[in-house]
């Protein structure tokens, strides 16, 4: 499971979306849709595993949760007990 946090940054220009998952760490957004890119970002690159997604406020509080399940797992399970029956050659 991925775990992601979306915080205001200190200088108060934006969010920062935080995640081992990401290639550099975290990433900036700023603009009055902030936070609905950062989660937007996070489910669409989190969409073949699941995740959580948490919001939080300038105190450190969590204010929002997301939960988001992977979609391609069915397919990847359904596909590798097929190729179990028939094994490529």
């Amino acid at each position: 499971m991925r775990a992601y946090e979306v915080r205001p940054r200190k200088d108060k220009r934006g969010v920062d979306l935080i995640s081992d998952a990401l290639p550099f760490g975290r990433l900036w957004y700023d603009g009055p849709n902030a936070v609905a890119n950062a989660l937007g970002y996070a489910e669409f690159f989190s969409r073949s595993h699941d995740a959580v997604i948490r919001v939080y406020d300038g105190a450190g509080n969590v204010i929002q949760t997301h939960e988001h399940k992977g979609r391609f797992q069915g397919a990847v399970k359904f596909f590798a007990r097929v190729t179990s029956h028939f094994p490529l050659k």
